[in-house]
């Protein structure tokens, strides 16, 4: 069998296109960033829908208030809210030493 006789419709073509198109997000998803040590155009370079403004309010509240026990003390940031850390919490990292030493 010839593949000149196999031909796609335009509205197959279409979807595999539309499918394909959608993958392309994911290959461009950010990296895993440590929030005790990564500075503020790191964080918004790899944390999706955190700008320069909100990574810089993270490295501030973190220069107040130490490091962050966990991801979800990010909530306690100004202008970061549920919806952004669910959406990023898969590549936040919290330096467990970094953190330990906010405890002790």
């Amino acid at each position: 069998m010839s593949n000149s006789n196999f031909s796609l419709s335009s509205r197959t073509r279409r979807s595999i296109q539309i499918f394909v198109a959608s993958l392309a997000p994911m290959l461009a998803w950010a990296g895993t960033v440590d929030i005790n040590k990564a500075d503020a155009a790191t964080i918004a370079k790899e944390l999706q829908g955190i700008g320069l403004s909100k990574a810089q309010a993270i490295v501030a509240y973190r220069d107040k208030n130490g490091s962050f026990k966990s991801a979800d003390e990010l909530r306690k940031v100004k202008g970061i809210g549920a919806k952004t850390l669910e959406q990023n919490r898969s590549n936040i990292r919290v330096d467990a030493s970094a953190a330990a030493k906010k405890a002790g």
